[in-house]
C-alpha cells in the first residue's frame, strides 16, 4: 500500500507565503499546519482542504500526491 505525500511546502514556495501566514489564514494552529505539511496527519477535514485550495489558489491534487511504497513496486514487477 502506498501513502500520500503532502506538497504544501511546494505550494507555499510558489506563493511566497510563510507557513505561519498560511496557518493564520486557514484558521488552524501552527502545530497542526506543521503536522499537515510534514505528512504526519492521520486525517484532514474537507473544510481545511477547501481553505488551503482557496488561499493557495490551487487544486487538491496540487497539495497531495499518492506514491506507491517501494516494496509494492518491486513485488508488482
Amino acid at each position: 500500500m502506498g501513502h500520500l505525500v503532502f506538497n504544501i511546502d511546494v505550494m507555499l514556495a510558489k506563493r511566497k507565503m510563510s507557513v505561519t501566514e498560511l496557518a493564520d489564514r486557514v484558521g488552524i494552529t501552527l502545530a497542526n499546519m506543521s503536522i499537515l505539511k510534514t505528512g504526519k496527519a492521520k486525517a484532514v477535514k474537507v473544510s481545511t482542504i477547501e481553505a488551503l485550495c482557496d488561499i493557495l489558489k490551487c487544486q487538491p491534487g496540487d497539495l497531495f500526491e499518492y506514491v506507491e511504497d517501494e516494496e509494492e513496486e518491486i513485488n508488482d514487477q
